[in-house]
């Protein structure tokens, strides 16, 4: 198991376009791509422009599948300009 979170900042006032596009970029993840076996939308209603990302994958690969997808590649392009800073940190499951 590979697992990917996300912490975004948003620039001010910009999470009511950027949930829409975020939310269909996880449905297409989970519908369109057999490695992708989770994928939460996490925001706090204290902090609007903070939006965290939880994402599970069968294998990095499955992750690498992920990023060279034409529905994330168009939610990249599309959000780009609305993001002031982007973490991601990826895990590997223990299992011994």
């Amino acid at each position: 198991m590979f697992v990917v979170t996300v912490a975004f900042t948003l620039q001010p006032g910009e999470a009511g376009a950027f949930l829409p596009l975020m939310r269909a970029n996880a449905a297409t993840s989970l519908q369109a791509e057999p490695g992708c076996l989770r994928f939460d939308v996490c925001t706090d209603p204290d902090r609007p422009d903070e939006v965290f990302l939880y994402e599970v994958y069968a294998s990095p690969e499955a992750f690498a599948a992920h990023l060279a997808s034409a529905h994330f590649t168009g939610f990249d392009a599309a959000s780009a300009a609305m993001i002031r800073a982007k973490a991601v940190k990826t895990y590997r499951e223990v299992t011994s």
